[in-house]
Formats: structure tokens, sequence, C-alpha cells
């Protein structure tokens, strides 16, 4: 499986992707989904990928040399809408040449896409592309795209990133998202590749490759996991049958309605126990059971 976030911001642009690919618990890989497309001082493109491997790795091929009838290639696109509709173009022409024989095998065609960048003489945007080809860009009320599995790195993000979030303090909650996401996923792994992205330099501005002896991301794991178990112990335990003038961390009062939907036992069924009857222990019913 696989987790890429991208997050598109006042100050650029912020990449993460991990690199576990499986298919099965005996066959796990490395591959990187994460492709950048660079001509300095003109474009800044990255390109990542989540699902079928072999379909993303012929759309990468594809893209890098598709060329439209009219001249446009993704590395003369006049601007990012045009480079990300060519890609979509190379999504569909990838489905065209090898769904039907994926099918026949059981294999869907399966991909999704985060493509972002910037081109001279516009701004820095940011795309999803779904398996037909179609997208759509990110704006201020949803600064960011997640693919794979998105759900467990989701909560950080939404609590933490907005347009004005500075890149280091994207890129630092963009890898506690993804720490929460290795901790309770075993599909997704390390290395990660981090890419941070300044806008208008229009070349690669930070990116490393990140192991398991990276020391700020190993610090990241640590600490962050220490933080949360603090603040959990930190807050005050529920009150139960408070007193209806009691305030504070009252979680059921005396004045509180509500009951359980209680299913009714069919008639006969079971024997009652007595409240006060005696408790065996496994013991007792083992010598009991020998007599």
């Amino acid at each position: 499986m696989t987790y890429c976030v991208a997050m598109r911001l006042d100050a650029g642009l912020v990449f993460l992707s991990d690199s576990r690919t499986n298919a099965g618990v005996d066959q796990v890989g490395t591959f990187r989904k994460m492709s950048v497309f660079e001509v300095p001082g003109d474009r800044m493109m990255v390109m990542m990928t989540a699902g079928n491997l072999s379909i993303s790795q012929s759309i990468r091929q594809l893209v890098s040399e598709l060329r439209t009838e009219d001249g446009h290639s993704i590395w003369n696109a006049p601007n990012m809408y045009e480079a990300a509709r060519l890609l979509g173009q190379a999504v569909r022409q990838v489905h065209e040449r090898d769904a039907q024989s994926l099918s026949a095998f059981g294999i869907e065609f399966n991909v999704s896409i985060i493509f972002g960048g910037q081109i001279k003489g516009e701004r820095c945007r940011l795309f999803q592309i779904y398996s037909a080809g179609n997208f759509i860009e990110a704006h201020d009320e949803n600064t960011y795209f997640q693919i794979g599995e998105a759900k467990y790195g989701k909560p950080i993000i939404d609590r933490v990133v907005s347009p004005v979030t500075s890149l280091d303090d994207a890129a630092k909650c963009a890898l506690i998202s993804m720490d929460s996401t290795l901790r309770s996923n075993v599909s997704v792994g390390l290395p990660l590749d981090l890419l941070v992205y300044e806008s208008d330099r229009l070349a690669v501005t930070h990116f490393v490759t990140i192991d398991e002896r990276n020391a700020y991301f190993q610090m990241i794991r640590s600490t962050w996991g220490d933080q949360l178990k603090s603040v959990f112990e930190g807050l005050d335990k529920p009150v139960w049958n408070a007193a209806p003038e009691t305030a504070g961390s009252v979680l059921h009062s005396a004045n509180t309605s509500g009951k359980p939907l209680r299913v009714a036992p069919p008639s006969g069924a079971g024997a009652a126990v007595p409240v006060n009857a005696p408790l065996q222990t496994l013991a007792q019913q083992f010598h009991d059971g020998q007599q």
C-alpha cells in the first residue's frame, strides 16, 4: 500500500511519500513513489502515486515522453493546469492500452496521483488525479491532498495546517502524519521521501530520504508519542452521576436522560444466575469434573 501527502501553502509546497509496496505478507518491496520533473529556472513539478505499481510506472514514463498535436509536453506546458491535463491524458492512454488485459487476470486498473509544482509566471498549484484521468485542484479551503492510507494521518493535518502555515511547520506536520500512519498500518513503510519547495525558486529547495536512522524523524516519533500521552494523562477523568449543580468535567449527571437500547431475550433463554452465587475458579471446576 502507500501513504502520500502534499500541502499547498502561501510559502510553497510540501510533498511526502513512503516507499513500501506489497502484494501479500511475504512479498514486500521498496519502490520510490515520488518523481520530480524539473527545468531549473522554468519549472519544478512533483508527481506522487498510489495504486498498482506497474500502472504508475507506465504513466510516469509516458507523460515524460508525451507530446500533443499542438506540440505541448509536460516540459513546455504553459501552466500547471495544462501539465495536469497532460498527465490525465497519459493516465487514459495507459488505461486504453492495459485495462482490458489486466481485467482478464482479475486486476483492477487502480491508480491515484498527486501532482503539484510551479511553472514560471504563475503561482504554486496542486492537483489530485484519478484513475479516469480527471482531476481536482487544491484551494485555500482544502490546502492538502492525501492518497493511499490517508485516514490515520488526516486528523493532525486538519488541526494544524492552513495556507499561512510555514514550510517547516508543514513539513513537521507531514512527518507526524506519516508517523501516525506507520504505527497503525504495516503496509506503509520506510524509507520516506520528503521534498520542500519554496515559492518562485523554480528548483527543488530541500529534499531528503528518511530511513530509520534519521535523527529528526526518530525525535518526532518518540517526542510526539510522549507528548500525546502527557496530554492524555492531563485531561480530567469523566464525572458520573453528578449532582445537577456540579460544574466541571461532567459526563453524566443525575438529570441526564437516556437509556441503552436493550434487546429482550427470547422466552426461557438461559437460566437466571443468583446475584450472590459463589464464583468458581478454573481449578475448582477441574476438580469437580474429576469427581
